[in-house]
Parts: structure tokens; sequence; C-alpha cells
């Protein structure tokens, strides 16, 4: 058993993670951040939870770039094939669960 409070949690760099599970060839990471994110298409769904702060996630759909706002509570999901890159609005804290390996 091991509790995590999200709320202050920090890592030494923009994206920095803690495993906090694998299971089934999932994983499941809390990220902390001040920086964006790198445009990427996951090789499988990615459940992605704004744990503190808030986050645009960027888009691409239809050939044209979607923003929306998350905040706390938000969950967003990407499905195999989304382009979409996250760009945080200040410090945030991210669960994430997605394929091991996944970038």
């Amino acid at each position: 058993m091991n509790i995590i409070d999200a709320h202050e949690f920090t890592a030494e760099r923009a994206w920095g993670a803690i495993d906090i599970a694998r299971f089934d060839g999932a994983s499941v990471r809390l990220h902390w951040t001040d920086q964006p994110y790198i445009w990427h298409v996951n090789d499988g769904p990615e459940v992605f939870v704004v744990l503190d702060g808030e986050v645009d996630m960027q888009c691409r759909r239809d050939g044209r770039e979607v923003t929306c706002r998350l905040k706390p509570g938000v969950i967003f999901y990407a499905d195999e094939g989304d382009a979409h890159r996250a760009v945080p609005i200040g410090p945030a804290r991210i669960l994430v669960m997605e394929r091991v390996g996944s970038i």
C-alpha cells in the first residue's frame, strides 16, 4: 500500500514522474511539469487526468488544431493515433495511464 499526496509532488525537470503502478501492460504515473510536452501520437490509448493546476490540451482533428482547457478533475482520453500535446498554464500535476513505454 502507498499513499501519495499529488499536491506535494514535484520533479527535478519538466515531465518528471513517479511510477504508481503497472499492470496488464499499462502504467499509472504521476507527472509534474511547468513546460509544454511535444506533439505526439501514442501507440495505444491514454487517459490523462489533471490533479493540480491547469493544462491546455492541444489536439489535431480533421486538419485543424483544437485546444481544450483542462482543470483539476477533468479527464482527457486520447485513442491510438490521436495527435496531441499538453501545455501547462504554470505548474501542474497530472495522472497519466497508458501503455508501458509509450511516449
